[in-house]
């Protein structure tokens, strides 16, 4: 097992990855005391704040060749801890958001037992498709504009919800091919 180094683990990349894991609970603790609109406006700025960063991370790393093998582990992981822990706090005003909190662990336990499985088979991943990069993409947009408009009406959210619940499921459905043909 290859040891990791200090200058990888300390790479400007990683260091805005650990940055956007300290956020999760400054946006979980934002979120669940809010009382008003300004508190949710909080945590949403949490939350774009993380996103931009996630953004400029990869960035930097493919502009000044900081890619390592730990950034490519824990860019993902801040990922899915960050989308997880907004949608359970989403959970607690928006009951459809329910379905897809399940939609997203059952994708991505998915992609992490295919992903375990492929790696052990010796294959080589080739990081997320296309598909999957939009589904992200519309998840973001959806958490985001459920966190920023806090009064949207329950019909609009609803729609989103579905709506971004119809992705998920489609790119799970697309990514079964990829994995079978590794």
């Amino acid at each position: 097992m290859r040891r990791i180094s200090k200058k990888e683990l300390l790479s400007i990349p990683n260091l805005m990855g650990y940055f956007r894991l300290i956020m999760i609970p400054v946006f979980v603790w934002l979120y669940l005391k809010a009382s008003t609109d300004a508190d949710y406006y909080r945590a949403a700025i949490v939350m774009g704040i993380s996103s931009i960063t996630d953004m400029f991370d990869g960035m930097i790393a493919r502009k000044f060749n900081m890619i390592t093998e730990f950034g490519k582990f824990l860019d993902p992981l801040a990922d899915k801890l960050t989308h997880g822990a907004i949608l359970l706090c989403l959970w607690s005003r928006y009951p459809l958001i329910l379905l897809l909190l399940v939609l997203f662990v059952l994708k991505e336990g998915f992609m992490l037992i295919m992903g375990a499985i492929k790696l052990r088979e010796g294959k080589k991943l080739n990081g997320a498709k296309w598909f999957g990069k939009c589904c992200t993409a519309l998840l973001f947009v959806v958490l985001f504009l459920l966190l920023l408009f806090p009064h949207m009406s329950l019909v609009t959210v609803n729609i989103l919800i579905l709506l971004c619940a119809a992705a998920m499921f489609i790119t799970l459905l697309l990514y079964i091919p990829v994995f079978r043909s590794m």
